[in-house]
């Protein structure tokens, strides 16, 4: 199964070629809800592939009933944003407990709740206890249980010198759906630059297609140190030929074989660097949450983000290159996510 799921997105609207981007282009229904004030907003995306769509409805949350199309099983797909408000927040657990108890099909409850469970889901000691005993009984009154999270022990942070951690972000399900798919999981990913962590949603009922792709000369490489200087030494170094166009096309033959071995030893190299980086940062922030970073690990951490930051960009131009996007605003930023949660039918959604 597929789908995309995204809260407090803070955006009324979301351009096609964008969601054409973040779903690599499959044949996806989106719906939007638009945020209250500068606060919330959900975007949820289904794959029309996987599944037949009954019914959409929410207000502090959206909810999709979803018919997988290989088996006809039915259930409700519900993403929630809980707003951070305390005063909302009576409003919002009204709500939720209204639509449960409501809903006749298997449930998957996913997103933002803005709500602990327990005391150990906050690195401080700073804790309510009237909304998690709530929270608590209302999930065990709806006879949901929650999927258990590897990776992390808690999904939203501040930027605070010493910061705070909080599990904030969760996957409940109903006994119908885990007993449909009993050996599903969730993983904790790395939160980049966002304060919230993406969880991945894995049914582990899976497959995975691989797709071949053309060279194709990528925008992002010009924000490279050294790009231009390298095609201009590649660009002189073909002899004059007898006819100018000649000259040309035997140019661009050199510069796109060159590019191309190019493209490939690079791509290898940026990865790993990606990778090291990310690990490094997932290091320094769980550390971060049992005690205070000295002053090189901050810069260093700060150092990461930013080269990260860097990476990230040439992919943004990458995607919307591939997805024909004609005008890229300098310095645009296209969404502010907090929390994103997916599932998977292959490795490459």
């Amino acid at each position: 199964m597929s789908f995309i799921a995204i809260s407090e997105t803070g955006r009324r609207s979301f351009t096609n070629p964008f969601l054409k981007n973040l779903c690599s282009g499959k044949n996806y229904l989106w719906h939007v809800k638009e945020p209250k004030g500068r606060s919330g907003g959900i975007l949820l995306g289904i794959d029309l592939e996987v599944f037949d769509i009954g019914a959409i409805d929410g207000d502090f949350y959206v909810k999709f009933h979803l018919c997988n199309k290989n088996d006809s099983f039915k259930w409700a797909l519900v993403v929630v944003y809980g707003p951070a408000q305390a005063e909302f927040k009576e409003n919002f657990l009204t709500e939720l407990v209204h639509m449960c108890s409501h809903e006749q099909l298997p449930m998957l409850i996913g997103g933002d709740f803005n709500i602990l469970r327990s005391p150990n889901e906050k690195n401080n000691d700073k804790y309510d206890h009237r909304w998690p005993f709530l929270f608590n009984a209302i999930i065990d009154g709806l006879n949901l249980r929650e999927l258990e999270m590897s990776g992390r022990k808690y999904t939203w942070a501040n930027s605070l010198e010493k910061p705070t951690y909080e599990k904030l972000d969760r996957i409940l399900m109903a006994m119908e759906w885990e007993q449909k798919f009993p050996l599903s999981n969730v993983i904790a990913l790395n939160r980049d630059i966002s304060d919230h962590t993406p969880l991945l949603l894995n049914t582990r009922d899976s497959s995975s297609n691989a797709t071949q792709y053309q060279f194709k000369f990528e925008l992002g490489w010009l924000l490279r140190d050294g790009f231009m200087d390298m095609v201009k030494e590649v660009w002189e170094s073909v002899d004059p030929g007898p006819i100018p166009m000649e000259t040309w096309q035997t140019k661009i033959r050199r510069l796109r074989q060159h590019l191309r071995g190019w493209a490939k030893n690079t791509s290898g190299i940026l990865k790993k660097e990606k990778k090291k980086i990310l690990d490094k940062l997932d290091s320094l922030d769980k550390k971060a949450e049992t005690c205070i970073l000295s002053p090189q690990e901050v810069d260093l951490k700060q150092y990461l983000k930013t080269r990260l930051a860097e990476m990230l960009r040439e992919e943004e131009i990458k995607w919307y290159q591939r997805a024909k996007v004609k005008e890229l605003l300098e310095g645009h930023q296209i969404l502010s996510v907090d929390c994103q949660w997916k599932t998977q039918e292959n490795e490459n959604l």
